[in-house]
């Protein structure tokens, strides 16, 4: 469990500094299960932090007492907090060709700085270029009124040194002003010379992403570890970004996000990418501290946790894992299937064959049910913490693995 105080920023933001540059494919079919560690986030805008259900447009949505509430960081200060926690789970998302590197926001770029300063100066030397035409018209018009003729010389250079003089001055004075702010505008824009490092001050993130499994609400959440410049050494910072995505499906969809919110100079340490479905967390290809398991090694992974975590308890059988064949579904949309049936449970979590009664004495002569049942793993029955045959109640329809 740790506690990050972050700043939520919506919506592009771009993590710098660092490159993860990873082209990852999909998971060997001999391997469909990972270990990773997940996120669990909870926010809130006082006290009091509540579940992250969701997230919407610029805000996070959290559950209150039943009610999705949205909490937004227009209406003050965000608190968070992020549970990490083991999770093995069957991998439904692949995520292809992410790539993260700091970069700059728009107006810390360099190049769009350097673009302003020659703006700017452009603008003060076409005012420059005004002022002397003003001066030129003065020094006609003051001939004019003089009545004297345009070979006087003594009243044209009186004239324009009074009426000359005076636009003059004025536009001497204009073009070096402006020479005088064309130099600081390029002075302040080289003080941060290009190309420098220590001028990043954002995360820019792309990637593929795709699913075995439509997702129908997913959003992404980033956690981004850093150093923050000056800070003292061995110090971090984390900033936490969440965006909502288009609905994921089989074709792989193109991702682009922006972060900004770091401090100009930031030193990325690491880099998560979490993925949620409705709220819950997906196992993905590229899930933080992920081990990529068969069938065989999730299964015996899972019994070696459950008999740890259960020393000494008396438990009945329940399934655990397995995958429910495509063509159930008709089956149970017709209403086949539907009631609770009874299967003998080995000590190894092995599956027997369905029975009508818990007493297994009604066995039922179906050898389609029979292959789903002996294809599903279960957490063995506890008799004082040792595992034992038992038998397990199971509804196909309410099935949630």
């Amino acid at each position: 469990m740790k506690s990050i105080a972050a700043r939520f920023l919506f919506p592009a933001v771009v993590v710098g500094g660092m490159v993860t540059s990873a082209t990852a494919g999909a998971q060997e079919t001999a391997k469909p299960y990972t270990l990773f560690l997940g996120a669990e986030i909870s926010v809130g805008q006082g006290k009091e932090l509540y579940p992250v259900i969701d997230v919407s447009g610029g805000s996070w949505v959290v559950d209150i007492s039943g009610k999705p509430v949205l909490v937004s960081a227009k209406s003050g200060p965000i608190n968070m907090k992020v549970a990490s926690s083991l999770r093995l789970a069957e991998i439904v998302a692949t995520i292809s060709n992410l790539k993260a590197d700091r970069a700059y926001t728009f107006d810390n770029d360099p190049a769009v700085k350097l673009t302003r300063a020659l703006d700017k100066a452009a603008t003060l030397n076409a005012g420059y270029h005004a002022a002397l035409s003003q001066a030129s018209a003065l020094d006609i018009l003051s001939l004019s009124n003089s009545g004297g003729g345009g070979n006087s010389p003594s009243a044209s250079g009186g004239m324009a040194t009074s009426g000359g003089g005076g636009a003059k001055s004025l536009g001497s004075s204009s073009a070096t002003a402006d020479a005088e702010s064309g130099s600081a505008g390029s002075d302040l824009f080289f003080k941060s010379p290009t190309g420098d490092s220590g001028g990043y001050d954002a995360l820019d993130v792309l990637f593929d992403v795709s699913a075995g499994r439509p997702l129908g609400d997913p959003y992404i959440v980033m956690i981004t570890r850093f150093h923050e410049r000056g800070a003292e050494a061995g110090t971090f910072r984390n900033l936490v970004y969440a965006k909502e995505l288009n609905p994921i499906d089989t074709n792989a969809a193109s991702v682009h996000i922006q972060q900004a919110g770091f401090p100009p100079g930031f030193e990325p340490l690491s880099f998560e990418i979490h993925l949620y479905d409705h709220g819950d967390e997906v196992a993905t290809n590229v899930a933080p501290r992920h081990v990529a398991f068969t069938s065989e090694e999730a299964f015996e992974y899972v019994k070696t946790k459950y008999l740890e975590a259960h020393k000494g308890q008396t438990l009945p059988a329940v399934p655990v894992l397995g995958k429910l064949p495509n063509d159930l579904a008709p089956h149970l949309a017709a209403g086949k299937y539907s009631g609770t049936i009874y299967v003998r449970v080995s000590a190894e979590g092995l599956a027997d064959e369905p029975f009508l009664d818990a007493a297994c004495s009604k066995r039922i002569e179906d050898p389609y049910l029979e292959s789903v049942v002996r294809g599903l793993r279960f957490k063995p029955a506890l008799e004082q913490g040792k595992p034992v045959e038992g038998v397990a109640s199971l509804n196909l329809s309410q099935l949630r693995l």
